[in-house]
C-alpha cells in the first residue's frame, strides 16, 4: 500500500506561482511512475503531467508547469508558473509501481492517489 499526500496548495493571484508537494510511502520510490491530475470545479478529473524515465505534461500546460523529483525524499514536485484563473482545481497526485511507457495521461493506469489540494487562483 502507498500512500500519497500532497501539500502547497492555496490561492495566489493570476500571474503567481506555487509548488505542489506529494510526499509517497514505500521503499521503491525512484521506480513509482508518478503523475499529476486536477479537477476543477464541474469538470471532470483531467491530466497534468507524469514523470517516469522522462516527463510528460499535457499540451495545455507545456511552459508553464514542471514536474521533478527527489527520490531521497519520495516527493515529486509540481512547479506551476504564470498561474491563470482557469488553473483553479483540486490537485491530485498519483501513483503506479513501476514505470510505464504509454497511457501515462490515463488515470486507470494509477493504482493509488493522494487527497488532494486545493489551488485557487484568483484573477
Amino acid at each position: 500500500q502507498v500512500q500519497l499526500v500532497e501539500s502547497g496548495g492555496g490561492l495566489v493571484q493570476a500571474g503567481g506561482s506555487l509548488r505542489l508537494s506529494c510526499a509517497a510511502s514505500g521503499r521503491t520510490f525512484s521506480s513509482y511512475t508518478m503523475g499529476w491530475f486536477r479537477q476543477a470545479p464541474g469538470k471532470e478529473r483531467e491530466f497534468v503531467g507524469a514523470i517516469t524515465w522522462s516527463i510528460a505534461y499535457a499540451d495545455s500546460l507545456k511552459g508553464r508547469f514542471t514536474i521533478s523529483r527527489d527520490n531521497a525524499k519520495n516527493t515529486v514536485y509540481l512547479q506551476m508558473n504564470s498561474l491563470k484563473p482557469e488553473d483553479t482545481a483540486v490537485y491530485y497526485c498519483a501513483a503506479r509501481l513501476g514505470f510505464i511507457r504509454i497511457r501515462v495521461g490515463e488515470q486507470n493506469q494509477y493504482d493509488y492517489w493522494g487527497q488532494g489540494t486545493q489551488v485557487t487562483v484568483s484573477s
